[in-house]
């Protein structure tokens, strides 16, 4: 990894912890974010040439607070009365520790960064793009990349957020204990929605993003750290890893999308692969079970198997039963048919399919449709497979998996045998 690669890395891991600061003693959102992104700035142009301070942390939130209070003195420059205020305050005030701090970023308010940027007042959507653009460190451009929109499209859109916010009466304070465990949940599930747009892009031309599934292990691994305890969040992590560790052979040399039971597994990632057996395996020994572990305990079996007929599929369809039990979703009844087919046959799993026809969030899904044209093609009915794959590859926007269902329709032609 190259130095400015290293220091880009040092900078985004940074960020949260020194907005984090700057929001615990001053409390605007934005004048505060801003004066964060230009402490960035400055350390992406000084740090080159000058070297690394032996405390960053403390040198951006230095900076940072500078430049706040020259964003306030300007502002009170026009304000009689706040100008009056500044005056009768010392030079550097604003750079004097808040009450428990031991020095300029001592804590690390990631956390509760990520709770503000959850708040229940917003959308699942603005959630994600403020929790980028604050927490991971994105700028706006970055974020609006990562949504498949104009910059000038994404900026009002993280504004809004943050007014949004203020109007609910957010602070930076960690949520009341009531609240808590919701609003946890919240921050888990908008870093869950963060990966899987990275591991299956919804659209565009490439099938993952590694961009958006590194950010959502970094983020992840930070509220690990912060909260170890939480088997929920160790199960989070491990399915992330153990779900990215397959990465390097889901697609090939040209991009196109290679399916589970096709892929090189001496490809896969075996660290990952190790670390979050561990962790997962340590997640569901302390407590009870949670849908994060157990997306990771089946993410487990699939790369646990040396090859794709030594799955342990009897288990995966248990798994999935309890998944469905504890958090009901039609993407879990999806997969969970998918393991009816591999243990009871194919009428099995074609029969639980039935259930999401009448199911609004599926209408339209080109997953339901994909899966469907699988299970018939094991049931023997090519026909109406390739109408399947067909229908799928109509709904996706997604180029590759686009490709992919078009081939497998292509496939099941009639004269397919012919050429």
């Amino acid at each position: 990894m190259s130095t400015p690669e290293r220091l880009g890395d040092l900078l985004r891991e940074l960020a949260p912890r020194v907005l984090g600061a700057l929001l615990r003693r001053h409390g605007e959102f934005d004048s505060c974010e801003d004066a964060v992104q230009e402490a960035l700035l400055a350390a992406a142009t000084q740090w080159p040439e000058e070297g690394v301070p032996d405390n960053p942390t403390a040198w951006l939130v230095t900076v940072a607070s500078r430049r706040l209070v020259d964003h306030v003195r300007s502002e009170q420059a026009r304000r009689r009365r706040e100008a009056a205020v500044a005056a009768r305050e010392a030079p550097d005030a604003d750079l004097a520790p808040a009450p428990g701090d031991g020095g300029p970023g001592d804590r690390d308010d990631t956390l509760t960064l990520l709770f503000l940027c959850c708040h229940p007042a917003l959308t699942p959507a603005s959630q994600v793009a403020l929790t980028l653009r604050a927490v991971g460190g994105l700028t706006t451009a970055e974020v609006a990349r990562a949504f498949l929109v104009p910059e000038a499209t994404m900026a009002p859109r993280i504004s809004r957020a943050k007014q949004r916010i203020r109007a609910a009466g957010g602070s930076f304070a960690p949520p009341p204990a009531a609240e808590r465990a919701e609003r946890l949940g919240a921050v888990l599930h908008v870093l869950y929605l963060i990966f899987n747009e990275g591991y299956t892009a919804s659209s565009g031309p490439d099938l993952q993003r590694h961009e958006l599934t590194e950010e959502a292990i970094r983020l992840t691994r930070m509220v690990h750290r912060s909260l170890p305890g939480d088997s929920e969040v160790a199960g989070l992590l491990a399915l992330m890893l153990l779900t990215d560790a397959r990465r390097p052979s889901r697609t090939g040399t040209d991009g196109a999308l290679v399916p589970l039971a096709e892929q090189d597994r001496s490809r896969w990632d075996a660290a990952m692969i190790e670390e979050g057996t561990a962790l997962v395996a340590g997640a569901m020994a302390a407590s009870p079970l949670g849908p994060y572990q157990l997306q990771a305990a089946i993410a487990a079996l699939h790369v646990q198997a040396p090859r794709d007929k030594d799955t342990d599929w009897e288990q995966i369809r248990v798994l999935y039963r309890i998944l469905g039990r504890i958090a009901p979703n039609p993407m879990v009844t999806l997969n969970h048919a998918v393991a009816v087919a591999k243990t009871r046959g194919p009428r099995a799993g074609l029969e639980m399919l039935e259930t999401l026809d009448r199911d609004a969030r599926m209408q339209g899904h080109h997953r339901l449709h994909a899966v469907r044209g699988y299970l018939l093609e094991l049931a023997g009915e090519p026909a109406a497979a390739r109408e399947g794959y067909q229908a799928a590859a109509r709904l996706t926007t997604s180029l590759p998996e686009q490709r992919y269902l078009r081939d497998q329709a292509a496939r099941l032609a009639p004269d397919a045998g012919e050429h």
